[in-house]
């Protein structure tokens, strides 16, 4: 009796350990940081600011485009981020100590002129806060064709406003 215990023991062990193997050696999924919209996130490695779903919206010939971004300040004190395309002045964004600006939601976005990326592509943005060197990242430029960036596109004039 006392064999039959063991053996049946033994099997459910393998069997459980069989069924559930591949989990010790394969990646939990929910571990895995990725962009779950259509803009990039930046981390806040060389920063103490967090760039969340960053994209351009842009005019149909790519000449001017709207960028819309979320900045996190995950700190107890306010910080600026210092945001940077070749061919436009460097802009400054100061978000309150544990806020969130958001350009293109709550505040206007930022209008980049002489943009010249067409929908489709993507344009480097040089993005720094605190400290850090900050990073370069290739940002996606889209268009108006859905409905919740249509209202995002810019006007076709070279004029900041």
């Amino acid at each position: 009796m006392k064999s039959r215990l063991v053996a049946s023991a033994a099997i459910s062990a393998v069997v459980v350990l069989g069924a559930t193997g591949c989990t010790f050696i394969s990646p939990q999924a929910t571990t895995i940081e990725y962009s779950a919209s259509d803009g990039v996130n930046v981390s806040s490695e060389s920063g103490p600011l967090d760039i969340r779903n960053a994209l351009v919206v842009a005019t149909d010939d790519g000449s001017v485009g709207n960028l819309v971004v979320a900045v996190v300040n995950p700190t107890d004190e306010r910080e600026t981020l210092t945001i940077t395309l070749a061919g436009n002045e460097p802009f400054a964004v100061t978000v309150p100590a544990g806020g969130v600006v958001s350009l293109g939601a709550d505040e206007e976005p930022l209008r980049l002129v002489d943009l010249d990326t067409l929908p489709g592509a993507t344009v480097e943005i040089h993005f720094q806060s605190g400290d850090g060197t900050g990073t370069k990242t290739e940002v996606p430029v889209l268009d108006g064709s859905l409905p919740y960036y249509a209202d995002l596109v810019p006007d076709g004039d070279q004029e900041a406003q």
